[in-house]
């Protein structure tokens, strides 16, 4: 909490020096997951419901080479509507530092910048991993090491649906990142419920999960666990639906020759428009929920390191 480069919104400041229960959120959703007005009302809806959980909003990203920890509208609005902003990971964060530039922060860099402000929870929609054809290609995301490097427990509804999922758990087995499903016994693909691939622990509440970060963090203060909470199943796309979406955008991206950072938004906006719009909608509902259950989360373990 000491680097020159971080700043805190002022409810997140008293909250941390008051001890009470604080939620990282990312900032690549307002900016590069969905079109405006959308985005500013989902990021809107997200804040309201960390809140309603008990908990407070802590939303990052890097304006003008600082670090900032919660944002107030403004800031908001110009995450939204600012199309000159990119987006940043890990590596990215020096750079923007030193040249006093801006970008909306990834799973990654979110976690990166939560652990050096002291949060310890953080909600998002999925996490990046290892994309289709990685094999050939090592596009895998670097959430997954940040996850084994950095101690912020990430709620999300699994991995995006657009990803390899069998070898992003994989890979997170290989980094021995605990995976916890909530109430669940496989892991969710995103816009569905499940995916036919079993994770090895499963949790019934937000108390049970805290007890586990507790344990984790007491026996080395570092790496992360991926919580894996499925997406309310009155949004749920049925995987069968979405796959052939997902196929068709994945060519489309393929034709455009679209690769990198570049992939996961075109692929998301052509999600939409196959969907008609099912997609977008099944997005901001799961954040919501991840939102809702983080807050728990922080509360549950806000408590346990009290007692």
């Amino acid at each position: 909490m000491s680097s020159p480069s971080l700043t805190f919104g002022q409810d997140v400041a008293d909250a941390l020096s008051a001890g009470r229960p604080v939620v990282a959120l990312e900032s690549t959703i307002i900016a590069h997951g969905m079109p405006h007005p959308e985005n500013l009302e989902t990021a809107y809806r997200v804040e309201q419901a960390v809140r309603d959980g008990g908990s407070v909003p802590a939303t990052i990203a890097v304006l003008d080479g600082v670090l900032r920890v919660g944002l107030g509208p403004d800031e908001l609005v110009r995450l939204a509507t600012d199309a000159s902003i990119g987006k940043a990971s890990v590596r990215e964060l020096p750079v923007l530092v030193a040249r006093r530039a801006s970008g909306a922060t990834t799973v990654a860099a979110t976690m990166r910048i939560a652990s050096l402000a002291g949060v310890r929870v953080f909600a998002t929609g999925g996490i990046g991993g290892a994309h289709r054809g990685s094999a050939e290609s090592f596009d895998i995301s670097a959430d997954l090491t940040e996850l084994a490097r950095t101690p912020v427990a990430v709620v999300s509804a699994g991995a995006k649906a657009i990803l390899d999922l069998a070898k992003t758990l994989e890979i997170l087995e290989t980094l021995s990142v605990p995976v916890i499903g909530l109430r669940c016994d496989e892991f969710p693909a995103f816009y569905s419920r499940t995916s036919g691939l079993r994770i090895p622990e499963r949790a019934e509440s937000a108390a049970e999960i805290a007890a586990v970060l507790r344990a984790k963090w007491e026996i080395a203060d570092e790496g992360g666990v991926l919580i894996a909470n499925p997406i309310p199943a009155e949004f749920e796309i049925p995987a069968e639906h979405i796959a052939a979406a997902i196929d068709q955008a994945l060519a489309q991206a393929e034709a455009n020759a679209v690769v990198g950072a570049a992939v996961t938004p075109f692929l998301l906006s052509r999600l939409g428009a196959i969907t008609g719009g099912d997609s977008q909608t099944a997005n901001v509902a799961l954040v919501l929920s991840n939102a809702r259950v983080a807050a728990e989360i922080a509360s549950a373990y806000n408590e346990s390191r009290v007692r």
